[in-house]
């Protein structure tokens, strides 16, 4: 009840249920992905997309990207290519999409 005391509280929590809803939905959908190496790869994807989103990196083309960069990228310089480095967030970026 410290939210009748402190103004700058929230009653509820529905911000952060509805920024956890997708992964939530997402550990359920992993049930049904038809093999322990299938929850593992949709569970990569999901993450990835889901880091995309977090940094305002518009999914689809970044993924678009990778694919055609990554067979040839060097191996010390993968880190360069998450969805969080700057380098990706400058290219990809200011394209946040909501749920």
């Amino acid at each position: 009840m410290a939210y009748t005391e402190e103004g700058f509280l929230q009653i509820d929590n529905n911000l952060i249920e509805n920024a956890i809803r997708p992964n939530a939905v997402g550990r359920k959908n992993y049930l049904f992905a038809g093999s322990h190496e299938g929850d593992g790869r949709a569970a990569l994807f999901y993450s990835l997309v889901g880091s995309c989103k977090m940094n305002g990196v518009e999914p689809y083309a970044w993924l678009k990207e990778m694919f055609l960069i990554l067979q040839e990228y060097p191996a010390n310089k993968i880190h360069e290519l998450l969805p969080n480095h700057p380098k990706m967030m400058e290219k990809f970026g200011n394209k946040a999409i909501s749920n």
